[in-house]
Order: structure tokens, then sequence, then C-alpha cells
């Protein structure tokens, strides 16, 4: 059984500014945390995962993802053994205890002890918003990512059957949590990217836009499934997706 993917984590210099765009994007609840600088994210969409909103202690901006693990020290070691760095050893949060490591391309990743209250704290309530169900990692090297990441969380990691595009899709076989894809990235560098399934791509870009958001990556088909991304007003990169 691979170890799932259980959390995502919007990072900016303006948590309450972001709280308050993803709230009025997808309708998701945040309920902020004013002595950590963090708002805990209930998308109420009845599906996929429950994530955080914050802002580190460097003030830096980015997005990632939390997988769940029994021993979060025996994680990190694996991970340094295959190539990647600690970024932040274990840590009791309190609610929660959590560490991070930078794989061998760049993306930061975070790991969060599994268990009972996890499991519980984790939960998505009932209702129709906009449920995050994927993530996507990039490198320079989608296939030595995809080895990486098998070896360590023990996913499987279908190629994809076009030859030419250098990507796999991740079933992490656990049936918790969500799936994701892991390949080479267009720009040349390493990305984490959270993505939400809507209903209208067109429709959601414009109200980001009307938010403060800007689209980087106009709807395109692939396969069975439209997306697009867009930039929030703190500059994360954001993807939405709908299958067709």
């Amino acid at each position: 059984m691979g170890n799932p993917v259980v959390h995502f984590e919007i990072m900016s210099g303006d948590a309450e500014g972001a709280g308050k765009f993803y709230g009025e994007l997808f309708g998701w609840h945040v309920e902020v945390v004013p002595e950590m600088n963090y708002g805990l994210v209930d998308t109420h969409a009845g599906d996929g995962i429950n994530g955080g909103i914050g802002t580190p202690p460097d003030g830096s901006t980015f997005t990632t993802i939390y997988v769940e693990t029994d021993d979060l020290q025996a994680k990190l070691d694996q991970a340094e053994k295959l190539g990647a760095k600690t970024a932040m050893p274990v840590t009791d949060m309190g609610m929660v205890t959590v560490a991070m490591f930078i794989d061998p391309q760049g993306n930061l990743i975070g790991l969060v002890k599994s268990g009972p209250d996890a499991q519980e704290q984790g939960g998505v309530s009932s209702g129709s918003n906009a449920p995050v169900t994927w993530f996507e990692i990039l490198g320079t090297d989608g296939k030595a990512l995809r080895d990486f990441y098998a070896k360590l969380f023990d996913w499987h990691i279908s190629a994809s059957a076009e030859s030419s595009i250098d990507y796999g899709e991740v079933d992490t076989h656990g049936g918790r949590g969500i799936g994701g894809g892991i390949g080479a990235s267009p720009m040349g560098k390493g990305a984490v990217t959270i993505y939400a399934q809507v209903e209208d791509l067109d429709k959601t870009l414009e109200h980001a836009e009307t938010l403060g958001g800007k689209t980087v990556v106009q709807p395109m088909d692939v396969s069975t499934i439209s997306f697009a991304q867009f930039a929030d007003p703190q500059g994360n990169v954001f993807g939405i997706f709908k299958t067709r």
C-alpha cells in the first residue's frame, strides 16, 4: 500500500488575502488560526482533500502537498538516501506532526504523521464546492522524478502512452488521498501544482481574474480532461480541470 497524499498547502506573504481569494473563488471554508498566521481549509466539496493557507516565516510563496506516513524520521532518512534534502525536521505543531524535504529536482514536499487524529482532521465536509482531487510534481527529468517517488512512497506510476510526453499518472493504491501526475516541466524547473475539479473552466478563470488572479494557461484538452491554470494575487499557480 502506497503512502497517500492527504493535505495541500498554499503559502504566501499574505495568508489572509489568499484565504479570501480561494474562499470567494471556490466557496471553501477557511478557519483562521491567528497565532499561527495560518488558515485551515475545509473545501466542503464532499470529495478530495482539505488543506491549509498560510505565511511561512520567510514570507515565501509556494504550494505543496503532504504525504501521510507512520514514521516521519524513517521517511526523511529514506528520502535523503535517494537524493533529497531535509527542509524541516520532524516537528510537533500541536495538532499534527510534520516534516518536509526538497526532492532531487528542487520540489518542496511535506510529510505528515498518520493516525486516527490526522485522519479525522483531514476529513472533507459534505457540499458541492470544487474538490481538490489532483496534484502534479514536475522537474527537469520526469523519469528520474517518477523513479524517486515510486521508491520513496511505493506509488504505482503509469507512463504516458505517448512516448514524446515525459509524464506519468500516480496511483497511490492506498484507498485514501488523491491521485496525481509526475513529469518534466515545460519551464525546465521544478514545480508542485494543486488542481481543483470545476464545472466550467472559462467561468472559473473569469471569476479568478475579477478577484485579482491572472490566467497563465488557457483551457487545453488532454486525453479525457480539459485543464487550465491561473496565478492567484500572491503569485501561486493553481490548476483547474474538468472531465470531458
